[in-house]
């Protein structure tokens, strides 16, 4: 797809394509001259028109890439969806690091710079929060109540702590001991207490639960001091004791957190947790490689970008092994590819083939394209290492972290592993926030978009109505990733949106 978008009813996005995305809604008998047809059904905005004889069975492309196979022999004109742009196996030439690019970083005196807080060990954050942790659900009330306390009028007090957040979760008890389900939630919880944007944390527990605290903490290495604080509901008399006991752990920890100060601070302490949700057709248009944009240049400032969902980069997995840093990287994505297959093998979900309901009436016709849409936002730069849900990522520039494609499930993940931002783009409209790492939502399309601005931070249809080129959006994005990340308040942000949104995996047996 060109820059700049003429006014078209339909996009193209590269000669070799087969079929063209309406720009606008398409009645059946308008002819398109600039692609020689005329359309013989009424095509919704954001769906697909055929612009050439397609026989049964041969490939539908889209960007050059197979979506599908037809279902019928079809003729130019004709509109294109779920109904006759049907999956099939694909053969797949993985071609493990061949298209890799480094990461062209600048200089660091010549890398953008935030407003950021500077911390002892050497990370930098967003933002300044206390967190208020449990081990097992049954501390929910209890953290809910202390972080509850803490509102606008007693928080006057002090102007550098940006909240008192909750992050509630319904494990800890009824699981397995030990393995993979108990790891996985232990790395999340302890990847939030110890994130930047955390200046605080304590942790209540109930006391009788497998996740117990004196073993949450051996096993992730944890110790109490002046800013991390734990609490005990059975040892210190129940429930009203622990909210009182609470509230005043809080209070002295305030006193610190209080004491930071935003200073400039390198664009390479920001990392990105990259999600989409409510996709549609122009998601991967407009939103997704305009965002892709903005990545290269946080990757080029010395920053990183997490790419994750890893359900909804099925089908287009082996585009991403040939950007791997090499064959290494390659077949550790894949890896996790092949356990999400077994994992939902005759399960009705999206992996399986079909997406859900919106994004069909947004224009998706399957899996395949909605992942090749939203692959777009890992931009262009080499892939350089991959991650297991929730570890802490390490590596600067372009990542892969394994996640479920569900967005607070996802997004928690990445904040566990050190994202101190989220960048989320959508189609259909999300109202989706995060603490203690806001998120910046990004509409794919103008209608949404005014249609939803008390939500949406950034409107990326002027790709779709051809007024912008996708390097001037994402320059926009960029702008605002440094504006949000040096204190400016997201859309959801300032909704208060995101206590509810902390959500750890929950893989493995409850009993």
């Amino acid at each position: 797809m060109t820059d700049t978008l003429l006014r078209s009813p339909v996009i193209r996005l590269d000669p070799a394509d087969n079929v063209v995305v309406a720009r606008v809604e398409i009645p059946a008998g308008t002819e398109i001259p600039e692609e020689g047809v005329t359309t013989s059904a009424d095509i919704p905005l954001g769906h697909k028109i055929a612009t050439r004889p397609i026989r049964r069975g041969d490939p539908v492309l889209k960007y050059a890439t197979v979506i599908g196979f037809a279902g019928a022999d079809i003729a130019p004109g004709t509109y294109m969806h779920a109904h006759n742009v049907l999956m099939d196996e694909v053969q797949k030439d993985y071609r493990f690091g061949l298209d890799y690019v480094p990461a062209q970083v600048l200089p660091p005196d010549q890398r953008a710079s935030f407003q950021g807080y500077a911390r002892a060990d050497g990370r930098v954050a967003t933002r300044n929060t206390i967190g208020i942790f449990i081990t097992v659900n049954c501390a929910a009330t209890v953290a809910r109540k202390i972080s509850h306390y803490f509102d606008e009028e007693r928080l006057a007090d002090y102007p550098n702590v940006d909240g008192v957040v909750a992050f509630i979760h319904e494990q800890g008890c009824g699981m397995e001991q030990t393995g993979e389900p108990i790891d996985l939630l232990r790395r999340t919880l302890s990847g939030y207490i110890r994130h930047p944007n955390t200046a605080g944390a304590l942790i209540v527990g109930l006391g009788c639960e497998r996740n117990n605290l004196q073993r949450f903490f051996e096993a992730e290495g944890l110790a109490t001091g002046t800013m991390l604080r734990s609490i005990t509901m059975q040892e210190v008399g129940g429930t009203a004791a622990a909210i009182a006991e609470g509230k005043q752990a809080v209070r002295e920890m305030l006193e610190q957190a209080n004491q930071a100060t935003r200073t400039p601070c390198s664009a390479e302490h920001i990392t990105i947790g990259l999600q989409c949700g409510g996709s549609d057709g122009f998601s991967g248009l407009s939103a997704n490689p305009a965002l892709g944009r903005a990545v290269d240049l946080l990757v080029q400032n010395g920053g990183t970008a997490i790419l994750s969902e890893t359900p909804e980069l099925y089908g287009i997995e082996h585009t991403l092994t040939a950007r791997a840093r090499d064959e290494t990287v390659g077949r550790q994505f894949l890896d996790r590819i092949d356990w999400w297959l077994g994992y939902t093998d005759g399960r009705d979900v999206q992996m399986q083939g079909v997406v859900g309901p919106g994004n069909q009436t947004g224009g998706l016709a399957n899996i395949i394209e909605k992942s090749l849409g939203g692959s777009k936002k890992g931009g262009s730069t080499g892939i350089e290492a991959v991650y297991r849900y929730a570890e802490p990522v390490t590596r600067h520039g372009l990542v892969i972290m394994d996640t479920p494609g569900y967005d607070p499930v996802a997004a928690t993940g990445q904040i566990a592993g050190g994202a101190n931002l989220i960048c989320f783009t959508t189609g259909r409209g999300s109202c989706f926030g995060s603490y203690p790492a806001p998120t910046i939502k990004l509409a794919s399309n103008t209608p949404m978009y005014n249609r939803m601005t008390g939500d949406m931070d950034i409107n990326c249809g002027p790709v779709i109505d051809g007024t912008k080129t996708l390097d001037e959006m994402g320059q926009e994005i960029f702008e605002k990733i440094l504006a949000v990340a040096s204190g400016e308040k997201s859309k959801s942000e300032a909704l208060g949106v995101g206590e509810e949104e902390f959500a750890p995996w929950p893989i493995g047996v409850t009993g």
